[in-house]
């Protein structure tokens, strides 16, 4: 696919400046602008030869904005053992800022309370920008709740309850993707499940547990959660399958079944529940979901434009997607 023309672009092409390129696509004459006719119509050529066409954010933002979006990480991601994690986030949030002809401004000087983040402080630059997209795995109550009592614009990566008022969010549906996994193990003739994992706190934990107790319930099958369980206790207590929240635990349990002579899926089904926040073993490929993580960075930037533009609280959940490993297999205990 080629790559989508940007003004920088039609800038270059045309001799001119990107700022001449966007005071003629906006047709801009007020404030003593003054562009000459020659100039103009080299630009509208070079458009008009190459197909370009603005994107109606970006024009409209660039009227009366200063055309900069903030982002906002609870957790340091550069670098980190979690950079893995977040950098497909980032890279979508890059690609659609660029898109809607606006700039980044990533905010790193957040003063910690309690060893944790927080957005409002006597220094705060959280004006500095349009508007902010959000990203961490728990965001800060108190914060959302002033995000929203001042009405800044913002919208976060992530489910969010609510904070004194719906809070803007472009999230993956976990309840959906869980209850999918369980679907197909109970196919297989899976009957007895474990989830391994928090399941509390951070909103994404809590929709992954909830997806679980709806879906074992609607089988009619037994399901147990177990924050922390070694794989001893899962195959006394009769497990066959294994929903783990990290997937470094699901990686474990296999590698630890594999050491005493099981086989996996023969004995037991590991599922994993998204991505790896945590270091995991490359040589184990485990069957689960995979959360569109570039997809949400490019529609929490289009989130942002929408509140900007139309004071909206976009609250979206993205599908996951199936991820065919080797750990989901029929179950021996069938039966």
């Amino acid at each position: 696919m080629a790559k989508r023309l940007t003004q920088q672009d039609i800038a270059r092409m045309a001799g001119v400046s990107q700022a001449t390129v966007s005071l003629v696509l906006n047709n801009r004459t007020d404030g003593g602008v003054r562009i000459a006719p020659e100039t103009r119509a080299r630009v509208l050529e070079v458009i008009r030869r190459t197909g370009y066409v603005a994107n109606p954010i970006a024009r409209r933002l660039h009227d009366q904005r200063n055309r900069i979006l903030g982002v906002f990480t609870y957790e340091a991601v550069f670098p980190s053992t979690r950079a893995d994690f977040y950098q497909p986030f980032l890279e979508g949030i890059e690609e659609q800022a660029e898109v809607a002809g606006c700039d980044l401004l990533l905010f790193t000087s957040a003063k910690a309370a309690e060893g944790k983040r927080r957005i409002f402080s006597d220094d705060s630059r959280i004006r500095l920008a349009d508007g902010c997209v959000l990203l961490g795995r728990s965001i800060d109550r108190d914060d959302l709740a002033q995000l929203v009592a001042e009405a800044v614009p913002f919208v976060s990566i992530g489910r969010r309850d609510d904070a004194g008022g719906p809070v803007p969010h472009i999230g993956a549906d976990y309840p959906a993707a869980v209850r999918n996994l369980v679907d197909r193990a109970v196919a297989l003739g899976h009957r007895k499940f474990a989830y391994v994992g928090a399941g509390t706190g951070a909103e994404s934990s809590a929709d992954r547990l909830r997806g679980f107790k709806q879906a074992v319930a609607a089988h009619g099958v037994e399901g147990t959660h177990v924050q922390f369980a070694g794989l001893g206790q899962l195959l006394d207590a009769g497990i066959t399958a294994v929903l783990a929240e990290e997937v470094s635990d699901g990686a474990a349990l296999v590698l630890a079944a594999r050491e005493r002579g099981l086989s996996v899926p023969g004995d037991l089904s590991v599922l994993m529940l998204g991505a790896a926040t945590r270091p995991a073993p490359d040589d184990v490929q485990l069957t689960g979901f995979r959360i569109p993580r570039r997809e949400m960075g490019r529609r929490a930037v289009q989130a942002l434009t929408e509140v900007l533009e139309h004071g909206t609280t976009p609250r979206e959940l993205l599908a996951c997607e199936f991820v065919e490993g080797t750990t989901l297999g029929p179950c021996r205990a069938q039966g």
